[in-house]
């Protein structure tokens, strides 16, 4: 019955942003649009957070590289060949993601991972910067919305919310992609990893070489979502990777509860809520936005998914949900 409830929120959820352009404004679309591409950057962050136990501090410098890569291609007049520069950014990150694990995760792990990639997504935005070939601090602006070719239909994105529908596609095949990896034989050795990395490598498994590819798919995907992200704001500059950036995730997941697969998802478009519902309130939005957010954590340490499926559980069944509450209370200390 949770999966049911769930399912069915989560379809009404998916009709309401596929509408959205039908009744409301530019302003409220361009957030929706924004909030997906940011949700799917959640998700490729928690692939390593919350699967692979690995906390990196620079996906925000992996999500600029697609971004540019994006920006870049399209200035050199291959506008036609859209599909193609996704695939080409996305592997572009992948590549780099390659790199740094292969020089990173052999050296270090936990917080000294965490430094070690913010280090280097911020040396990426300052190299950005100086570089007058990609416009330096001004970035590249006037980024146009291409056409897709698929098979023999052409799409003009430029027209009207055809960008919009498209990334409602490409962000639904990302979340798709990430469910099979996470739900899948990769996923559940990821999590093997997690919770005993010894007891994983005395068993056989290869836990740098997991470790590896789960970098290099977290880095991919989040290059891809920078790519969608590069014609739906139509400018791109160093800023877009910087360590706000870089921390987005790690508050969504926080928010939506790292244990649960939509959690950052979640975290994502609620975060995006608050921030629009307290727009008007200036000078005193930030310390708003901060207090709400500081309630939320505090009063669900599971995330708002995990509340939510605790909600569900209780609901569904009230009398195992109860039982479970008096055993935990009658369970005798081990001393």
């Amino acid at each position: 019955m949770n999966r049911t409830i769930s399912g069915a929120l989560l379809a009404v959820l998916a009709a309401a942003l596929v509408l959205l352009p039908i009744w409301a404004n530019s302003g409220l679309v361009f957030l929706a649009g924004t909030t997906m591409v940011v949700a799917v950057f959640a998700l490729s962050w928690n692939l390593l957070f919350g699967y692979a136990g690995l906390a990196s501090f620079g996906s925000g410098g992996l999500f600029s590289i697609g971004a540019y890569t994006m920006a870049v291609t399209l200035r050199g007049g291959n506008e036609g060949q859209f599909l193609l520069l996704i695939a080409l950014s996305t592997v572009v990150g992948g590549a780099v993601a390659f790199v740094i694990g292969v020089v990173a995760l052999r050296r270090s792990t936990g917080i000294f991972l965490a430094i070690l990639t913010l280090a280097l997504a911020e040396l990426l935005r300052i190299t950005l910067a100086k570089i007058h070939w990609l416009g330096a601090e001004d970035g590249i602006p006037s980024i146009v919305r291409p056409k897709a070719s698929i098979g023999v239909a052409t799409v003009d994105l430029a027209q009207g919310n055809h960008y919009y529908w498209f990334l409602c596609i490409a962000c639904a095949l990302l979340v798709a992609l990430c469910w099979w990896i996470a739900h899948g034989r990769f996923g559940r050795t990821l999590r093997t990893i997690r919770l005993d990395t010894e007891r994983a490598a005395f068993m056989g498994v290869d836990t740098h070489r997991y470790r590896l590819v789960a970098f290099t798919i977290s880095g991919a995907i989040a290059a891809c979502a920078g790519s969608l992200f590069a014609p739906w704001a139509q400018i791109v500059t160093p800023d877009i990777g910087n360590m706000m950036r870089s921390t987005q995730p790690i508050l969504f997941t926080l928010l939506g509860g790292a244990s649960s697969f939509w959690g950052p998802m979640i975290g994502a478009f609620l975060f995006s809520a608050i921030e629009f519902s307290t727009r008007t309130l200036v000078g005193i939005q930030e310390i708003i936005t901060g207090g709400i957010l500081l309630g939320v954590v505090l009063l669900f340490p599971t995330g708002v998914a995990g509340a939510w499926n605790a909600l569900v559980a209780r609901l569904a069944d009230p009398y195992r949900a109860e039982a479970k509450a008096t055993a935990a209370t009658l369970r005798p200390v081990k001393e």
